[in-house]
């Protein structure tokens, strides 16, 4: 999917990611994840078909004005979905837990990159397909990701994921949704 069908698509992928949310925050109970790949674990849905690979955070900051504070938030999770009935191939988003600040961006650092994603609700993607590939690439090279947003409550929230095991669980989705 490219260009403007590409995030016409993200238009109705909230939808969607709501069906992939669910399974993620039972992974560890869920019956439908197929492997666990270092610090992701795949999952798979037959109807509609999807896969996925996702992880939660291994380290979590969260400041207002400077400094640390304790907030409550929902699950964090960083997905690589693949649905192909919708042409969905390695589609990145990321949900923090909270709403995000209207018109605000989340910003992913992988060594010395930084990419920008935009927001909607709870959830965040790379704006077209050539920026989902772009960072499924850094990923596949780094040791980590840290995603930084700001909540429509002015926290800035800053989320370290382990990318040990990525490329091992993309491919695994992947294989799975051809």
């Amino acid at each position: 999917m490219t260009g403007s069908s590409y995030r016409a698509g993200l238009l109705v992928a909230p939808l969607a990611a709501a069906t992939f949310l669910a399974a993620p925050a039972m992974a560890q109970e869920s019956t439908n994840r197929v492997a666990a790949e270092t610090d992701w674990s795949v999952f798979v849905e037959e109807s509609p078909r999807a896969c996925w690979s996702v992880s939660a955070p291994k380290e979590t900051v969260n400041t207002r004005d400077g400094q640390i504070v304790s907030v409550r938030r929902g699950d964090i999770l960083l997905f690589v979905s693949f649905r192909p009935d919708q042409d969905v191939a390695g589609e990145i988003s990321f949900t923090g837990g909270y709403p995000f600040a209207p018109d605000s961006t989340v910003s992913v650092e992988v060594g010395d990159q930084t990419f920008q994603l935009f927001t909607s609700g709870d959830w965040a993607w790379p704006a077209s397909a050539e920026d989902d590939g772009r960072l499924r690439d850094a990923f596949r090279r780094g040791a980590q990701a840290v995603i930084t947003g700001r909540s429509a409550r002015g926290t800035t929230t800053q989320d370290t994921f382990s990318l040990f095991g990525f490329t091992a669980a993309l491919e695994e989705a992947e294989r799975r949704c051809r």
